[in-house]
């Protein structure tokens, strides 16, 4: 870093804390809601998403060959298989914008192309089936199929669009680093040993999160909540058996290591953002520094501007899991609009502010913001069409 930017930084930070207004009220309210949702990430969303997203993300960079990943997410991959993989992930991936993270990490260092690598990162938090489930439940069922087939839509045309506007930069790389884009090291093992192992990996992280039904839900869904710590301990012990009888010590240390570089690259501006964000907009149903009366206000009917304005407030909040529905259920009851309602659901449960930085980390500023761009662009002319028409 230069002597210009640091010092920059230091009148930066030094102009911050000589105007901040720490003796008012709402801006006490607003940093304790920074960490009260710090708090909440921590106790919900830590241990029982991040780390088996991160251990997972750690077995695909030691046991995953690239030759495998660039077979299905290679820059010279069956473009129609690639995208169809990657955008139907999140059926089987109940995650949020930021467990998602370490996965696609795991899969674009691997030699995942930009495309697919990205349809991956849109479509794990925002095609859950569980969600959808229930915006068809709560928000009624023309929303849940809107909300579904712009989501499958979204992620691959997205993808596409990612891979045209940087598909020379994406040649360079590959012609600059021409090993990345051939068989490496891995370790291979026989596919079915591979798939049990992954499998179990990855039931862990889904049934560890089963969310909690309706209160007027039977059936299957119900069935699985009610057995999901079995399930998910089950699975746990396939992973400790398989990782210690298939695997040599120094392929778990490798493991670890992974998973730890991983977490070291990721937490650090998770955590920094989920601050940022609770500081600006407060958790569902408190009050951060930018009143939640203000964005009620600017999202009714199906202007431009609403959608607009719904796209970027999606894209920049912070939803777990399932928590858009009864938050977008809120914002309904206060006269948001249709079209807006389904552009804040395109947009939101794909993008956070923590999540942008750590996908800055990864691809760079200049890829993030295009991304970004194209996820508020899309999810206000869907709000624009899906309003008009209903």
């Amino acid at each position: 870093m230069s002597d210009k930017k640091k010092f920059g930084i230091i009148v930066t930070v030094f102009l911050a804390a000589y105007f901040m207004p720490i003796e008012k009220t709402f801006f006490q309210g607003a940093i304790i809601e920074a960490f009260y949702m710090l708090k909440d990430y921590a106790r919900e969303h830590v241990l029982l998403c991040l780390v088996p997203a991160f251990f997972i993300a750690g077995a695909v960079a030691v046991f995953i060959s690239q030759d495998s990943v660039i077979k299905y997410f290679g820059p010279k991959a069956k473009k129609w298989l690639s995208y169809t993989v990657a955008s139907v992930s999140g059926v089987i991936l109940a995650v949020c914008s930021c467990t998602v993270l370490p996965l696609f990490a795991g899969i674009y260092y691997k030699g995942a192309g930009l495309g697919p690598a990205i349809a991956f990162l849109y479509s794990g938090p925002a095609i859950n089936v569980l969600a959808i489930t229930i915006t068809a439940r709560v928000l009624g069922l023309e929303l849940g199929i809107a909300r579904t087939i712009g989501a499958v839509i979204f992620s691959i045309v997205i993808g596409l669009l990612m891979h045209l506007i940087f598909r020379k930069e994406e040649k360079e790389k590959e012609s600059e680093n021409p090993h990345m884009f051939t068989d490496d090291d891995a370790v291979e093992k026989p596919l079915w040993k591979t798939m049990v192992y992954f499998f179990s990996m990855v039931a862990v992280l889904v049934f560890a999160n089963w969310a909690r039904p309706p209160s007027d839900e039977t059936g299957l869904w119900t069935a699985l909540f009610n057995i999901k710590w079995v399930l998910a301990g089950g699975f746990l012990l396939v992973v400790l058996y398989t990782s210690a009888q298939w695997f040599t010590t120094e392929e778990r240390k490798e493991w670890y290591q992974e998973t730890w570089g991983f977490a070291l690259k990721i937490l650090p501006l998770l955590f920094a953002g989920i601050l940022v964000a609770g500081v600006l907009l407060g958790r569902p149903g408190y009050e951060g520094l930018i009143p939640s009366e203000w964005v009620a206000s600017l999202v009714g009917g199906n202007s431009l501007s609403a959608n607009l304005f719904a796209s970027v407030a999606g894209a920049f909040m912070y939803f777990a899991t399932l928590t858009e529905v009864p938050i977008l259920e809120g914002l309904i009851g206060a006269g948001m609009g249709k079209g807006p309602s389904l552009a804040l659901l395109l947009a939101g449960p794909a993008l956070s502010l923590p999540n942008m930085l750590v996908i800055r980390s990864i691809i760079g500023t200049k890829k993030t913001a295009v991304f970004v761009a194209l996820v508020i662009i899309m999810a206000t002319i869907s709000g624009l069409i899906y309003g008009n028409l209903f």
